[in-house]
């Protein structure tokens, strides 16, 4: 978990889209590029690298102005101890503060960050997996109160019963 400059990471971090009925008036910026190609609401999603467990959540945002990374400096960057990274896909490079995967000494450290990666994905699915989120019908407030039930839930899942499986993850330098 500690790295050669003494930073740690702590976090896998992901943003993960839920599509929603087309907003009216129509606006573009409600467009999400990822999976389905329609209107959505963007969250930011932080698991526990050691646990597996949730530990952030931040959103909704529209898809179009509010790419991963602009979201993670606004909010979760500002909540990392000093030296503290994140590890993230792609949609967060840019930020000293986030690992991505090409920042990889060796292939047993780029395995170890893409297991934790596809961990987080696992996540991400099962957060997916609630019909009440498909095609949402109501307005945002009511998005986020049943996003954020829903993280609670798979989160209690999580912890009750229903584990990820482990990673192995240390920093190989």
């Amino acid at each position: 978990m500690i790295g050669c400059n003494g930073s740690t990471c702590n976090l896998t971090v992901d943003g993960t889209d839920f599509r929603i009925r087309e907003p009216s008036p129509f606006w573009s910026g409600w467009f999400s590029h990822k999976q389905f190609k329609g209107p959505g609401l963007r969250y930011e999603v932080g698991l526990n690298i050691q646990t597996g467990w949730i530990c952030w959540v931040q959103g909704p945002f529209a898809p179009g102005p509010w790419s991963d990374i602009k979201i993670f400096r606004g909010w979760l960057k500002w909540k990392l101890s000093p030296r503290e990274r994140v590890e993230a896909d792609n949609g967060y490079r840019g930020d000293f503060r986030a690992v991505c995967p090409n920042q990889c000494g060796n292939l047993e450290e780029y395995r170890m960050k893409m297991n934790a990666r596809a961990r987080h994905e696992t996540v991400n699915r099962r957060l997916k997996q609630f019909n009440c989120l498909k095609y949402f019908r109501h307005d945002k407030q009511s998005h986020v109160h049943c996003f954020n039930a829903i993280a609670v839930i798979t989160q209690l899942a999580i912890a009750n019963g229903e584990p990820l499986y482990h990673v192995k993850y240390k920093i190989v330098y």
